[in-house]
């Protein structure tokens, strides 16, 4: 990936949202001939030379400090999410100038004392992931939570490729375009953060040559943080489910995130995550008789 070229867009992007009243700036009337603010402006509001700001938005972050970052997003009135983003392009941006700098990729399973934890946390769903949104690893109510996109799937199991590419991702999720915008801007916090990814580039090129609304998305350069909140979900099971969330970076992976869902006590939803994990165990317990049987029938044969 290009994060020169990201980072270039990023900002273009930004500026374009803001327009003078918000900005503060006088409006001294005329014809603009470009959305949001000018260069000239953002300059001006982050205290520096318009000269240098243009330099940066063509991408060229040679030698920027943390006090230039953080007058930009003042100026450009930057989210936590976006203020850690442009800090990440501006890096990555200037790690483009030594090609031979390489980055790991990012990690497809955990050891097994983790694997063990969230075993152990039976009554709740947790699904761990990567930057790419793969499927690392879940506990069984996880994996039930989320069956349809384990169903068919062929490994890696991705989040994205799910709501993009399989149709039942506009019924399991109950409002499909907010999580369509959250995974996209997701992927681009991963992107600023991992541009030498092979497997991240192939999936964007992937989803950008499959989903005319991916690729629309893709371009508005739009970042978020996943920390917590609601995943509301219409479950084949089970029916409709309301869940928040928490995501907790695993210190011991690093590079992975563990997300944990939750229903509030007594509610319909709490009913129906109960009536998931007997379901989920009962179907365990099936799966293992017959493997089980099979096992014990080769045997005979023998």
């Amino acid at each position: 990936m290009d994060n020169q070229h990201d980072l270039s867009q990023f900002l273009t992007s930004r500026r374009a949202k803001l327009n003078l009243q918000q900005a503060g700036l006088p409006d001294f009337g005329g014809r603009r001939r470009v959305p949001g603010l000018r260069r000239e402006e953002v300059a001006l509001l982050a205290g520096m030379s318009s000269e240098y700001y243009k330099r940066l938005e063509r991408g060229n972050a040679k030698g920027v400090s943390e006090a230039v970052i953080d007058g930009i997003s003042r100026a450009l009135q930057l989210d936590a999410a976006e203020h850690s983003h442009l800090h990440e392009l501006i890096r990555t941006a200037n790690a483009g100038t030594h090609p031979q700098r390489r980055y790991p990729t990012r990690k497809t399973q955990i050891n097994q004392s983790v694997q063990q934890t969230i075993d152990a946390m039976s009554s709740v769903p947790v699904f761990v992931q990567n930057g790419r949104l793969d499927a690392v690893a879940t506990n069984r109510l996880g994996r039930a939570l989320f069956s349809p996109m384990f169903d068919g799937a062929t490994a890696p199991v991705n989040a994205a490729r799910f709501i993009f590419l399989d149709p039942r991702a506009q019924t399991f999720y109950r409002d499909w375009e907010y999580n369509t915008r959250q995974i996209v801007a997701l992927l681009r916090v991963e992107a600023a953060r991992s541009p030498y990814d092979r497997q991240l580039s192939d999936l964007v090129g992937e989803l950008s040559t499959r989903s005319d609304l991916f690729r629309t998305l893709w371009g508005a350069h739009d970042v978020r943080e996943h920390r917590t909140g609601l995943k509301s979900i219409h479950h084949p099971i089970v029916g409709d489910l309301d869940l928040t969330f928490l995501g907790l970076d695993l210190t011991s992976e690093p590079g992975l995130q563990m997300l944990v869902f939750s229903a509030e006590p007594g509610s319909a939803s709490h009913e129906g995550l109960q009536l998931l994990a007997n379901w989920a165990m009962s179907h365990s317990a099936e799966t293992t008789s017959v493997d089980s049987t099979a096992i014990a029938n080769h045997r005979l044969d023998k």
